[in-house]
């Protein structure tokens, strides 16, 4: 064997004995605690099927996450377009100030909105102060300010990637666009957005899987009615200590986010599938 191939090995099996001990064995060592081997019941992912509450939690999740995704599309998408036709020096202040929630924790964020959101909240007090509200609006507690929380955390996962895609593109492609008599918004629908496809679609990807494990979030500010796969993970370990059925859980998510990123990768055109480093 080449001395180089030596060296690379010897590089790499620090990283490599790293990622097995941290992440692969303990996963494997989750599958196993959910079937509960070596009997291999699948009971804990049947529960899962028959009990109601169970699938409705499940579903919850999804359309959070869904809905999450969405807004934070609309809300980013038009961001990243605006800030990517400022100059060099608005840009770097734009991407600062979005990039700036980033330096707080998920905590401290979250006890944020709490502040705004709550009955007599800054929101609430502002709304009634206008006069467009009576009594308080009901803010908190509930999936609205679950979504709302989520939106605000959560829509740097679009913008960045569509930036990036939307200032990877040359300048000569809109102007060659202008020139054969498209308009701003056919240079935008022809050119511009299926260019950016790839970036927006890695940031949907994100985004989605992201919100699909938040658990700080819809606990602080969903309460106990609006519990996601995340909480309901917590409670079986920590409250009634059912260890497997919190491990099928958490297998069950982590399946439903290879499945989909499988079906990015399968239904995306071609050259342009996000590919893991």
């Amino acid at each position: 064997m080449k001395r180089s191939t030596l060296h690379t090995a010897a590089l790499l099996a620090l990283p490599l004995l790293f990622v097995l001990g941290l992440f692969v064995v303990p996963l494997v060592q989750a599958v196993g605690i959910s079937f509960q081997l070596p009997d291999a019941t699948t009971r804990h992912y049947q529960r899962l099927i028959d009990v109601p509450v169970y699938r409705t939690v499940f579903v919850k999740t999804l359309r959070v996450a869904a809905v999450t995704t969405l807004v934070c599309l609309v809300l980013g998408y038009p961001t990243a377009y605006f800030v990517a036709r400022l100059g060099e020096r608005a840009r770097a202040i734009a991407i600062t100030l979005v990039a700036l929630p980033f330096m707080l924790s998920v905590l401290v964020r979250n006890y944020v909105w709490m502040t705004l959101l709550q009955d007599t909240g800054l929101v609430n007090r502002l709304l009634q102060s206008l006069g467009l509200v009576d009594a308080p609006l009901r803010l908190m507690y509930n999936e609205l300010g679950v979504l709302i929380a989520m939106v605000n955390m959560l829509v740097p996962y679009v913008f960045f990637p569509v930036l990036t895609a939307l200032l990877a593109i040359p300048p000569a492609l809109k102007t060659a666009s202008t020139s054969l008599g498209a308009n701003r918004f056919h240079t935008f629908l022809r050119v511009t957005l299926p260019l950016t496809a790839a970036g927006t679609a890695a940031g949907c990807l994100l985004t989605f899987i992201v919100a699909l494990g938040f658990y700080i979030t819809p606990a602080m500010l969903g309460g106990p009615r609006e519990m996601m796969i995340s909480s309901l993970i917590a409670f079986n370990v920590r409250e009634v200590l059912n260890w497997p059925f919190a491990f099928s859980l958490a297998t069950t998510l982590l399946g439903s986010t290879i499945v989909l990123y499988l079906a990015y990768r399968a239904l995306a055109p071609r050259g342009t599938v996000l590919k893991p480093v």
